[in-house]
């Protein structure tokens, strides 16, 4: 097992450097400013706050009124390590989260992602929205974000029912 104080020599080397917090701090803002945009643009979702996470994974939820009354969320998760947007359909909780993917796991669900249970999966569904972010023309980067989270949303209404 690493030592943690090699690993935190190694986090003080890496922030010295300075482009880490640059490009942390730009992940936060577009992230903070996806959200007011999509809050002010589908004012009958529910937007929850900003999760900044570990380092791991940033996101919020933006959920239709019709999907929230389902104890469900739409989370629009940003992934660190591999650097793209991806969209959840995720649960309240675990118990909802397991009935369903069991629900959902002899449906046809197109081309997602079915997410077992398992520890630190917080997922039901899931999908990339952006693989390669072009964090340098964010207007475009949200519109792109924007309608696909909306063709995600409008194929959960078929896949999962009313």
């Amino acid at each position: 097992m690493e030592s943690l104080n090699k690993d935190i020599l190694e986090y003080k080397l890496q922030l010295s450097k300075g482009q880490i917090q640059k490009a942390y701090k730009g992940i936060m803002t577009f992230m903070s400013e996806l959200r007011s945009y999509l809050e002010n643009r589908y004012p009958d979702f529910s937007a929850s706050g900003l999760y900044a996470g570990y380092m791991d994974m940033t996101y919020f939820a933006m959920t239709p009124a019709d999907l929230k009354v389902k104890k469900l969320k739409i989370a629009i998760v940003y992934l660190h390590k591999v650097g793209n947007f991806e969209v959840w359909l995720a649960g309240n909780n675990r118990k909802i989260q397991a009935e369903y993917i069991d629900y959902l796991s002899g449906k046809n669900i197109g081309n997602y992602k079915l997410s077992k249970v398992l520890p630190g999966v917080d997922s039901i569904i899931e999908t990339i929205l952006v693989e390669h972010p072009d964090f340098d023309h964010s207007e475009d980067l949200i519109v792109q974000i924007e309608r696909k989270m909306i063709n995600f949303i409008e194929d959960l209404s078929t896949i999962i029912g009313d």
